[in-house]
């Protein structure tokens, strides 16, 4: 029970990532301990898992795929999506500099402690690293490419958009947006449109069965060099959490803002620029930034203690 509770609260933590842009909830999964393990459930989605379900063996089924794990991971991830992850959304609006400072010593701790998981730096991931960041970091400074809603383009915004999402350090949200259909998709689900949910689904289910199986067998044959790869994804992400940066913000063809749900402006991108050292609000976020590598202090002594 007491593992079933802290497997619900890393599950939380990942709800409420998804809130923040460029904070992926594989960057949580990673620092906290659980994501082979999320990459090896997910894996085991295959033939061999369907034949004990047609089968009716649910007990095998159960511990094939690791039910009980995955259960209490997305029970946390949706009650905190339900509840704390719409605290942390208004917070976000009211002091975005705060709270961005906040994540930014989150992920700024979480670079070194996943990091030292590398049993061996190797000239091969250290290039492995080198590439993470410089990939991740290349993302933010990309131009969003146009619409797109030919079937096989939005399969394979699906399948893009659900790796990045598995990826630490990659915002799903914000990798639909370089791929130019984050409206489209939004859309489409706001008015439940087949003909892109179609297309999407399919695109999702391959990405997510696919790249679990692609991912769960690099885990296996090169441990430290998908480590040190994902470290790099991870300390490029802090462009995109970066603190101090005012929003571009997605136009239409008229130059006005594009809308989402109607009511907000739709990022597409930042211009960054250094605090003002006179401004008390520097001062504190320079603070919340360490009392997120202080968390991140914490929840790693928690997955240490497992």
């Amino acid at each position: 029970m007491k593992h079933d509770f802290t497997v619900f609260i890393k599950g939380a933590a990942m709800g409420a990532a998804n809130v923040i842009p460029g904070v992926s909830g594989g960057t949580i999964a990673l620092v906290t301990g659980i994501y082979a393990r999320l990459i090896q459930a997910l894996k085991a989605f295959d033939v061999g898992a369907i034949k004990l379900l047609l089968g009716r063996d649910w007990q095998g089924f159960a511990q094939r795929v690791d039910l009980r794990f995955l259960i209490a991971l997305a029970v946390g991830v949706v009650v905190s999506i339900l509840t704390l992850a719409r605290v942390f959304e208004g917070l976000l609006e009211a002091y975005p500099v705060l709270i961005m400072a906040f994540f930014f010593g989150l992920i700024l701790a979480s670079v070194y402690y996943v990091g030292k998981t590398v049993e061996q730096w190797s000239p091969g991931g250290v290039a492995a690293f080198v590439i993470g960041t410089v990939v991740a970091t290349s993302i933010a400074f990309l131009t969003p490419a146009t619409e797109n809603g030919a079937f096989w383009y939005v399969a394979i915004c699906g399948v893009v958009g659900v790796c990045s999402m598995i990826l630490p350090g990659l915002s799903g949200s914000f990798v639909l947006i370089l791929m130019g259909n984050y409206l489209l998709v939004l859309r489409g689900i706001n008015t439940f449109d087949l003909d892109i949910l179609i297309p999407l689904g399919v695109g999702v289910v391959l990405g997510l069965i696919g790249f679990a199986q692609l991912l769960g067998w690099i885990f296996k044959t090169y441990p430290n060099l998908t480590i040190a790869l994902m470290t790099g994804f991870v300390l490029g992400s802090l462009a995109v959490i970066w603190p101090w940066k005012s929003e571009v913000y997605l136009m239409d063809d008229a130059g006005q803002p594009v809308l989402k749900d109607g009511a907000e402006p739709i990022i597409q991108g930042y211009q960054w620029f250094l605090p003002d050292v006179a401004v008390a609000e520097t001062w504190i976020a320079v603070g919340l930034i360490a009392v997120g590598v202080g968390v991140m202090w914490g929840v790693e002594r928690l997955a240490d203690s497992e």
